[in-house]
């Protein structure tokens, strides 16, 4: 079944890109190609989420866990950002695209943020969908990081006690910049497994989920699509009836 270009689609849709090295191990190919294979689908998906109305793309590149892994892969993959924007800049401006970043810099070296911030100042007009790369992001630390800065407005003053809810704490996330998408609609996860792994923990409180057995190298535009279908199916009650 195909989706039609005018079918209702989530606003904000986000991905945990998970199975690459799987993948990778399935072909008898070292995991660094199965990252790179991975490169190819966040390409795929990218182009078809923007040509069907998505606003927001969230995608899970790095997490602050995965620091925990060999010295060699974490290296590799932080010139992924590197090889990526210097391969497909070119069609992200052609797709009107915007690229954007979430996530804590320090630790990020310098050549891999450099890559990202200009790949962000090349784009920074386009007025089409949102590319937005969680790199070294953790949602646990995200919410950390707000309470401290909502408690230092308290400790100067600047707000009351009373002042504080859920729109406040909203606007300290570091998804705030993606206002009026900073929520996400619909989170789609890759390989079967079946868990957030500290992924926008605020963010998807009342998101749809959908598990995919294929592993990420595998997804394509009709993949993406499919998943848009069962999304489409849904109803969104909010804790209502």
């Amino acid at each position: 079944m195909e989706l039609e270009n005018n079918t209702a689609v989530p606003e904000h849709v986000a991905i945990i890109m998970d199975g690459n090295g799987r993948w990778a191990e399935q072909q008898g190919q070292p995991r660094k190609n199965g990252h790179e294979e991975g490169m190819e689908a966040v390409r795929r998906v990218t182009k078809r989420a923007s040509e069907r109305g998505v606003k927001v793309l969230t995608l899970y590149a790095f997490s602050t866990e995965n620091w925990k892994r060999p010295p060699q892969e974490v290296h590799f993959l932080m010139q992924l950002p590197i090889r990526f924007f210097d391969r497909f800049v070119p069609e992200l401006q052609e797709k009107n695209i915007r690229v954007n970043m979430i996530g804590f810099e320090d630790k990020v070296p310098g050549s891999t943020k450099k890559a990202i911030l200009k790949a962000m100042e090349q784009t920074k007009h386009n007025t089409g969908m949102i590319l937005n790369f969680a790199f070294n992001y953790g949602g646990r630390s995200e919410i950390v990081q707000a309470t401290k800065r909502i408690a230092e407005k308290v400790a100067n003053n600047e707000i009351d006690l009373n002042d504080i809810n859920e729109s406040l704490v909203e606007g300290h996330m570091l998804t705030h910049s993606l206002e009026p998408y900073q929520n996400v609609d619909f989170l789609i996860r890759s390989s079967g497994e079946q868990r957030l792994s500290n992924f926008l923990l605020w963010q998807n409180a009342y998101s749809e989920f959908y598990f995919s057995e294929l592993l990420w190298p595998e997804f394509t535009g009709d993949v993406l699509d499919e998943a848009l279908l069962s999304y489409k199916n849904r109803k969104r009650r909010y804790g209502a009836l």
